[in-house]
Order: structure tokens, then sequence, then C-alpha cells
């Protein structure tokens, strides 16, 4: 059995890579392990390299779990939220370095990080909520709101479009696309390249610029426990 979250540092670059042997899914435990390596890598004041297991980045929430009951998807929805609004404010730069496919919550988690690359190949990336009868949560909808290009949003969130890795840079889910030679570098390079940033400016201009939607993030998880606006308008 694979180690779901692994942690390695050097040069105050920290490597967080998830690998469940399958698809990465988000689930209570992976949730934890991510939320642990991230409080690791805040103590030692690491920039973050996130990526996953050959192929696959994430492929969203654990679909066991969520389909348990409706307290029980509303509890590991907001753990998820939480866990990607804690990428938003994160003090250091957290890259994010796909490795493959890239859905649901794993674009959510994708579309929370500072700088995005992925290898280049025949993967996917998207919101699949809507094909598979899930309605998008509100924080999910204020995120991609907040993060993708303008005119790609009712694609990407209402009809649930899913892209290649080019497809995926245009419609803001990426920055980059690596060559798959060049990937096994990508993410010590870019975080190199961060380290050229002050640390106290980065994080101020950060958490300064982000200000409003943090508000609105946070009462969007706000709502999303609260039954009674499932299915408000």
């Amino acid at each position: 059995m694979t180690d779901l979250v692994t942690y390695s540092e050097k040069d105050g670059i920290a490597t967080i890579t998830m690998d469940d042997g399958k698809a990465n899914v988000l689930s209570t435990v992976m949730i934890e392990r991510l939320n642990a390596a991230f409080d690791k890598a805040e103590h030692e004041g690491a920039i973050v390299v996130l990526t996953g297991r050959e192929g696959m980045f994430s492929g969203g929430f654990n679909l066991k779990e969520m389909q348990a009951g409706p307290k029980e998807a509303m509890v590991l929805t907001s753990k998820g939220s939480k866990l990607a609004r804690r990428i938003l404010a994160f003090p250091r730069p957290v890259i994010a370095l796909a490795s493959g496919h890239t859905i649901a919550m794993g674009a959510f988690l994708m579309l929370a990080c500072d700088y995005r690359m992925i290898k280049d190949g025949d993967f996917k990336i998207g919101l699949n909520e809507t094909i598979i009868g899930m309605t998008m949560h509100n924080f999910g909808i204020e995120l991609a709101r907040y993060r993708l290009a303008l005119n790609y949003f009712n694609r990407c969130v209402i009809n649930a479009e899913i892209f290649d890795p080019k497809g995926a840079v245009h419609a803001g889910f990426f920055d980059r696309i690596v060559p798959a030679e060049s990937f096994a570098m990508a993410g010590t390079m870019a975080g190199k390249q961060f380290q050229n940033l002050n640390k106290e400016a980065f994080r101020n201009t950060k958490i300064r610029s982000r200000k409003a939607v943090f508000e609105i993030l946070d009462q969007a998880i706000e709502d999303d426990l609260d039954p009674s606006k499932i299915h408000a308008v």
C-alpha cells in the first residue's frame, strides 16, 4: 500500500505528492494528510510544489464518502473547500505540477495554487459535477468565477466541458504546459524562480489582493453547510 501523501524538502522547496495508487481521490484521510504536509511546509517556511502520481493529479472527491449521505457529502465538501482556501492564503508560493488528469475537486485545488503547470499529454481537465449528477457547491462556483477566464465560466461550471491541456490553459486552469522531457525538473525550476521574491512582500500582497474573494469564499463555505440554501435563488 502506498503512502497517500509524501513530503520531501530540499533547498527551501517542499514537494507534496499525492498517490493512492489509483485516482488520487480526495477522501477525509487524503485531506488530513495534505493538511499535515502543508503544516510542515508552513513551519519550515518552504515554497510548495503540489503534484500527483504518474498520469493522475486528482480525480476529485471520494465518491464512496460523498454517496454515504447528505451530511457526509456536505462535511467532505467543506473539508475540501477549506483546504483550497488554505492554499489560496498560504504564506509562501504554492506551485501546482499536474502529472495527469485533473478533475472536479482536483481541478479546484489546481485553481487555488499560485502557479499551475501540467505535463503535456492526453489528459482530461475540468469540472464534471453536472455530468455525474452533482449540483456545484457554492465554494466551487465562486473559486471558478475568481480564477477561470470569464468567457469559459459557463462552459466549465454549468456545461461541465472537459479539456485537454491546451484547452485547459485557455480556460484558466493552468498557466503553462510542460514538455514531458522537462517535467521532472519543472517544479524545482519554478520554485527557484519564486525564491527571488521577497517573502514578506509576497505574503502581504497575496493576502491583500485576495481579501475580497476570501470574504466571498468564507460565506460560500458556510452556505454549503446549510441544507436550506442548497436550492436557494
